[in-house]
């Protein structure tokens, strides 16, 4: 199998902080060519993708951004359909946007989506917790709430501090996407993909998720019996999912995707639930269409002793039937 990559958070939440950490970021926003750019050397771009952004769209936007650099220690470079932004060197930010970005938004794109994010979005790399939280605020008035990094679409920006690992950054690019892509898509969904990818490697030429740091909360919750049934997880709102019990919802959300990926579900999953939208808004029938399943509540308790079974190891895991 191809390992070549293999991305992954680098800081593991402790136990305690299970129920109160996730991607939330600020969560009012959620109601092939890799060029240098200088000062002196506009970009030349020999492909662009998604909704045919050219060269001099670009350009005026890397003009306009570098207006807004609060230093000259940042470098940029565009890897369409983003501009990467690092406070590092301009090798280390291109090596990031190469390895990291482009290499998740080929797989990405390979097994989900078809339509790149409407506009140029900016991905901003700060290089260690305090120039995450310093920039934050400085450029975009905000207190992150995670110490990962967040996906902001009133700023048209993906905040990281990538210290913490690219595996934040894979989970965050998975939202202008699922948003460009599925617009109707809830909310357990849209953070069950995007968190799936937060330690990530390459199999078979595919993106897969690997087991991380979610499960011992998740574990702890189904053994205390907090983890909804799949029916209400399906039908949550907004406010419902990232409300109190977000944390359970997040890892719940994670291992259904990640029991869908084992079982080779998870791709056909996703076209059923685009192409079925309208009349099961939440997914709940499609999954249960997907995973021939009758009895919802009988397959819950068998999802239940399979994640119990999971371990924090960096392999897979794959369904038996």
């Amino acid at each position: 199998m191809n390992k070549r990559h293999q991305i992954q958070r680098l800081s593991f939440a402790p136990l305690s902080l299970f129920l109160i950490l996730g991607c939330e970021g600020s969560r009012a926003d959620k109601l092939k060519s890799n060029q240098n750019v200088t000062s002196s050397n506009p970009p030349y771009l020999n492909k662009l993708g998604g909704l045919g952004h050219t060269e001099a769209d670009f350009t005026r936007h890397v003009v306009e951004l570098k207006k807004k650099l609060p230093s000259n220690q940042f470098s940029v470079v565009i890897q369409s359909p983003f501009v990467v932004i690092g406070d590092e060197s301009q090798d280390v930010v291109q090596q990031r946007a190469e390895d990291t970005v482009k290499w998740s938004v080929d797989k990405l794109k390979q097994d989900f989506f078809s339509k790149d994010p409407k506009e140029i979005l900016d991905i901003w790399l700060f290089k260690d917790a305090a120039s995450y939280e310093k920039h934050t605020h400085l450029l975009f008035g905000d207190t992150p709430t995670t110490p990962y990094g967040y996906y902001s679409s009133s700023h048209k920006a993906l905040i990281m501090n990538i210290a913490t690992g690219g595996g934040t950054l894979v989970h965050e690019i998975v939202h202008p996407f699922m948003e460009a892509n599925f617009p109707a898509c809830p909310p357990w969904f849209n953070e069950g993909l995007g968190s799936l990818y937060e330690q990530c490697g390459e199999e078979d030429g595919h993106i897969h998720g690997y087991v991380n740091w979610r499960l011992p909360g998740l574990q702890e919750a189904i053994r205390a019996r907090r983890v909804p049934s799949f029916k209400a997880l399906t039908a949550m709102d907004t406010n419902t999912f990232y409300g109190d019990t977000r944390g359970a919802n997040y890892a719940a959300s994670r291992y259904l995707c990640y029991y869908m990926q084992e079982k080779s579900v998870l791709v056909k999953f996703y076209q059923e639930f685009v192409a079925h939208q309208k009349e099961d808004p939440g997914g709940f029938k499609t999954l249960q269409r997907v995973l021939a399943e009758r009895d919802m509540d009988l397959f819950k308790s068998k999802w239940e002793k399979y994640v119990l079974g999971l371990n924090e190891e960096f392999r897979l895991s794959p369904v038996r039937p």
